[in-house]
């Protein structure tokens, strides 16, 4: 990631919040109102930010330092918008507080407000409950992404707000901009705007639980490389009708034709259903994204892959000799669901800075304590991870407990929604 890509999100947060606080800031009113005012619209900068990285357009991605990182920022911009606009209530009974209790309480019962009241409390119950549900894990997809457009409706109860109050200034772009960007990530990614008409023309089964599906253009086809993962939505075909949501999965190959494949396992209900899926069928693509290995390595670098989260640095294998001391650990369940081991093995018999280990894990989950380097080994380790959500969450909890900081660690998430 440049330096350009790390700054990207604080710089656009930042000025989303500093630009509405400067051109509102209160002057000449007690510092309780003051504080009731700018919390207000550092809220409404922040939930715009917030909702700026759901648009997962694959140059904006790139751009912003990729969707791992949008992911996380998604989350803790959305926390800092409800805590803030938390305090918007909050400071106004503080200011009432200095004339008497009861007024201080008229600013918090909604009993005791009009129309602006009940908008503002409705627009911050919006805000509470999305982002709880957001946050929430294993949820369906369809409360999962409802619980989005919750935030989008927030949005919209704030402009009332404002409205019902008697603003009219420039600002009211603000929280029309937060309402703009989830409808046009609706239009785009929901609608499928920006996806590219594909139909499976292959289909595989290389293990029990994993499907692997060859998917031909039938227009122009996406510039992609193995190791990136794309969104695909699966729709109808013979005998075979799928779920239609536009989910991750990593790309196993790319031909020169313009056919992808991906490889597909069981997760979910969705993922189930499309272990029986069959040629013929309709399918969008989005993307790419990712490559968290295609940027030179901070010497030296950890590789853990599991299962199908081999392939990013098969990729980067296949493309000579390594720059720096790597230590790849491939983690896999059984000898069907390794892939490419005899490849591997002869790559790595070329490359004396490259280190290969595998390990066969079983049903059972990997004992990483076991496998992953002590903390006194890891100092000035890079860890580049690819592995199903379980095992990925695992891993990153586990270097972080032995000192690795957050910014050696790499890894692109296959499980958001």
């Amino acid at each position: 990631m440049n330096a350009l890509q790390r700054l990207s999100m604080p710089l656009i947060s930042g000025l989303l919040v500093a630009l509405p606080v400067y051109w509102a800031y209160p002057e000449n009113l007690p510092i309780g109102r003051q504080v009731a005012i700018v919390s207000g619209w550092i809220g409404a900068g922040l939930i715009l930010a917030s909702l700026l990285t759901m648009i997962r357009a694959a140059r904006l991605t790139e751009w912003l330092g990729g969707l791992e990182r949008m992911y996380r920022w998604h989350h803790g911009l959305g926390t800092l918008a409800y805590l803030a606009l938390l305090t918007h209530p909050l400071a106004l009974a503080a200011d009432g507080w200095e004339t008497s209790p009861q007024r201080a309480w008229s600013a918090l019962d909604p009993l005791q407000q009009g129309w602006p009241g009940w908008l503002g409390w409705a627009a911050l119950l919006g805000l509470m409950v999305g982002l709880g549900l957001s946050l929430a894990r294993r949820l369906p997809y369809g409360i999962w992404r409802a619980s989005h457009w919750l935030l989008g409706l927030a949005a919209a109860l704030s402009v009332a707000h404002l409205v019902a109050l008697g603003h009219s200034d420039p600002l009211f772009a603000l929280p029309l901009l937060a309402i703009a960007f989830p409808g046009w990530q609706m239009i785009r990614a929901g609608a499928g705007v920006a996806a590219r008409p594909y139909i499976v023309d292959h289909v595989a089964h290389p293990s029990a639980d994993a499907v692997e599906v060859r998917l031909k253009p039938l227009t122009l086809p996406i510039d992609a490389d193995p190791g990136q993962f794309v969104l695909v939505a699966f729709g109808a075909g013979p005998n075979f009708r799928g779920c239609g949501e536009f989910h991750p999965y990593p790309l196993s190959g790319v031909r020169l034709d313009g056919q992808i494949s991906v490889t597909i396992k069981v997760l979910g209900n969705c993922t189930r259903q499309l272990q029986s899926l069959n040629t013929g069928v309709a399918v969008r693509v989005q993307g790419p994204f990712g490559d968290f290995v295609s940027r030179d390595n901070e010497p030296p670098a950890i590789w853990l892959a599991g299962g199908a989260g081999i392939t990013p640095f098969l990729k980067k294998l296949r493309k000579g000799r390594l720059p720096s001391p790597t230590r790849l650990i491939y983690l896999y369940r059984d000898e069907a669901e390794g892939a490419c081991l005899d490849e591997l093995e002869a790559l790595a018999s070329h490359d004396p800075g490259l280190h290969f280990e595998t390990r066969e894990t079983g049903p059972a989950a990997p004992n990483l304590k076991a496998i992953l380097p002590e903390a006194s080994d890891l100092t000035g380790w890079h860890c580049h991870l690819c592995a199903p959500p379980a095992m990925l969450q695992a891993a990153v909890a586990l270097l972080r407990a032995r000192g690795v900081p957050d910014g050696h660690i790499h890894f692109e998430p296959f499980d958001f929604q």
